[in-house]
């Protein structure tokens, strides 16, 4: 059955924007008192409520009452939302000036909920991602990314992502898992980065490709975490086995960037340390940008270089990177609304960095506009004008979720 929703103040479909550069505003489409048709969870029309409603005399209605904004359901293409405890202890360290290795050193960082996550046991790592899904869900967050890395074994990683596919079976949130099994060398192995690498190609990947428990592949490069050179190996041989390949990119310093531009990674995340010769090699090429707010305001960190990137014409996207250690708010609004005033991004940039361009970053077609055959992911404003969702930084949440 077909189902006619609306009429809505407006609608910002998103539509005819490129996938990548800068944009202004005067390229949104603004469709006053519309209406959209949606049909077996897919988008069968567009356009003025009054005459969709002619056209579709005998379909179900859903009157929209009082003011209202629709506009496509937000995509978190960067979250590590499947965890258990908490590092509250962390940011009390560093609000008080530690710096990450000192919090390390001191029993925090990953490995703190690498131990806490092995801890929990599966059904309780899905009830914790589940609301958390659903607080995501509540925020007008429809298409979920959700990454492993705090089992840091064979046994544990799996024990993550089966987490996440049962997760995913109860929500109507859309996700999307990701490996990151190699997010640090877990500290009760006895050898080295490409040791553990290859471990994780032999032992892990083939069962996750078996049980269909993800398609993609992430590392952190870092000093920290994993160099190049294994990183590059690690990568192209993944992508031999078929996944999608993502990169933890130039947090704290700048080399994942050009990693993940050679090995033809559909994105690169992080960014806060990319500099110009970065920046060139990302917007040149195909691989998405994706800047993490969240981690910025969690770490005390600078923003992402995220108008220059767009100015120099890369794909733009916008993630939170909730997760218990550097990123422990997960709005994903509120972190795009803030970063947008401090790196002078306007409502057309944002808005496509949370929607389609987050969406190419996942590698997914069909959702991230509203366009016959779309998703109908959709959330609902209750404003008149759409402008005030970024102008209260966060503050003004979707009160409808038409999924």
């Amino acid at each position: 059955m077909k189902i006619l929703h609306g009429p809505f103040t407006q609608i910002l479909p998103l539509t005819d924007l490129p996938l990548k550069g800068a944009l202004k505003d005067d390229q949104l489409q603004i469709i006053p008192d519309g209406g959209i048709l949606v049909e077996n969870g897919l988008i069968s029309a567009v356009g003025s409520f009054e005459t969709l409603r002619k056209q579709n005399l005998s379909e179900q209605i859903n009157e929209i009452e009082g003011d209202s904004v629709l506009l496509p359901g937000f995509v978190d293409c960067h979250t590590h939302i499947c965890f258990a405890g908490s590092r509250a202890k962390d940011y009390a360290m560093r609000i008080q000036g530690k710096s990450y290795l000192e919090i390390a050193k001191a029993g925090g960082g990953i490995w703190d909920s690498v131990t806490q996550t092995r801890a929990a046991d599966e059904a309780l790592l899905t009830k914790l991602l589940l609301k958390r899904i659903e607080r995501h869900l509540a925020e007008g967050v429809t298409t979920i990314e959700v990454k492993s890395g705090y089992g840091l074994s064979v046994e544990q990683e799996l024990k993550q992502l089966r987490a996440i596919k049962t997760a995913s079976t109860q929500t109507k949130a859309s996700l999307v898992a990701t490996c990151l099994a190699a997010h640090m060398i877990p500290k009760d192995f006895n050898s080295g980065q490409s040791e553990y690498l290859e471990q994780i190609l032999t032992n892990l990947l083939p069962v996750i490709k078996k049980e269909n428990l993800a398609n993609r592949v992430d590392i952190f490069i870092e000093e920290s975490a994993f160099n190049a050179e294994n990183a590059i190996i690690y990568l192209n041989k993944a992508k031999q086995m078929g996944f999608d390949i993502t990169v933890h990119a130039d947090q704290f310093t700048a080399s994942g960037s050009k990693v993940a531009v050679n090995v033809g990674a559909v994105s690169a995340d992080h960014l806060e340390a990319s500099g110009d010769t970065e920046i060139k090699l990302l917007a040149n090429s195909n691989t998405v940008a994706v800047t993490l707010p969240g981690a910025s305001l969690g770490l005390g960190m600078p923003y992402a270089p995220a108008r220059k990137l767009l100015d120099a014409g890369a794909c733009l996207a916008i993630a939170s990177d909730w997760n218990p250690g550097s990123a422990p708010m997960g709005d994903l609004l509120m972190q795009a609304a803030v970063m947008s005033a401090a790196e002078k991004l306007n409502t057309a940039e944002v808005f496509a960095g949370l929607t389609f361009r987050a969406a190419k970053a996942l590698n997914l077609t069909g959702r991230g506009m509203l366009a016959t055959g779309m998703k109908a992911d959709l959330q609902v404003y209750p404003t008149n004008d759409y402008r005030e969702i970024l102008y209260h930084q966060g503050r003004l949440k979707p009160d409808r979720r038409l999924i």
